[in-house]
C-alpha cells in the first residue's frame, strides 16, 4: 500500500495535510473540553439547591422529632414539620435531578462542539487520501511490474486536458502511435504525476 507520493512537492503536502488534521483534532477536542467544563459550571446552583433542600429537611425533620416529645400534642405538633421536611426533601430531590441534567447537557454539547468539526474535515480528508493511496498503489503495481510506460501514455491521452497534451506535442496520439519514446514518455510522466509517481528509475529522466 503506497501512502505518500514519490514526488516531493505533492509528499510534503500529504505530510502537512496529516499534520494538519492531527492539530485540527485536537484543537477542536479541546474547544468541546472548553464548553463541557463551561456548562459545568451550572451545577452550582443545582448543588446548591441540593444541599439547601436536604438541610431544611435535615432540620425540620429534628425539629419535629424534638416537638415528638411534648406530651399530649407532640405528635400534632410534629405533623406540620415532618410535612415540611418532606419539602426539603423535594427540594433536595430537585436539586439533584437538576445537576444530572446539567451533567448530560454539558456531555452532549462537549461531545456536538468537538465531534461536528472533526467529522466533517476528516471525513474529506480521508476520502482524498484513500481515494490517492488506491490509485498510487495500483499505478505502482504496473510501474514496478516493467519499465514499459506505454500503459501510463495511453491513460494520458484517455484523461488528461487537451492542452496539456497540446503542450507534448502538435498531435500526441499519432506520436503516441508512431511509439514516439520522447513523447510516450512525457505522456506517461502527466499521468504519473497525477498519481504522485515517478518512473523506474532506469527510464527516469529530470521529472
Amino acid at each position: 500500500m503506497k501512502m505518500y507520493a514519490d514526488t516531493t512537492g505533492r509528499r510534503t503536502a500529504q505530510i502537512l495535510a496529516d499534520v494538519g488534521m492531527l492539530a485540527w483534532v485536537g484543537l477542536w477536542s479541546y474547544c468541546g473540553r472548553v464548553v463541557h467544563d463551561a456548562t459545568l459550571q451550572l451545577l452550582g446552583p443545582a448543588q446548591r439547591l441540593e444541599s439547601a433542600g436536604s438541610t431544611f429537611g435535615s432540620t425540620m425533620q429534628d425539629a419535629g422529632s424534638t416537638l415528638r416529645q411534648v406530651p399530649l400534642v407532640g405528635e400534632d405538633l410534629q405533623g406540620p414539620f415532618q410535612r415540611a421536611a418532606g419539602t426539603g426533601t423535594s427540594i433536595r430531590d430537585a436539586g439533584h435531578q437538576l445537576g444530572v441534567a446539567v451533567g448530560h447537557l454539558a456531555t452532549v454539547l462537549g461531545l456536538f462542539t468537538a465531534v461536528i468539526p472533526i467529522v466533517l474535515v476528516a471525513g474529506l480528508w480521508l476520502l482524498l487520501r484513500l481515494r490517492f493511496v488506491r490509485r498510487a498503489t495500483a499505478a505502482q503495481r504496473f510501474i514496478d511490474a516493467a519499465a514499459d510506460l506505454d500503459l501510463f501514455a495511453l491513460r494520458a491521452l484517455a484523461r488528461q486536458p487537451m492542452h496539456r497534451l497540446a503542450r507534448v506535442a502538435a498531435d500526441p496520439a499519432g506520436a503516441w502511435r508512431a511509439h514516439d519514446p520522447d513523447v510516450v514518455r512525457a505522456l506517461a510522466l502527466l499521468e504519473l504525476r497525477d498519481s504522485g509517481l515517478r518512473p523506474p528509475a532506469a527510464q527516469a529522466r529530470a521529472v
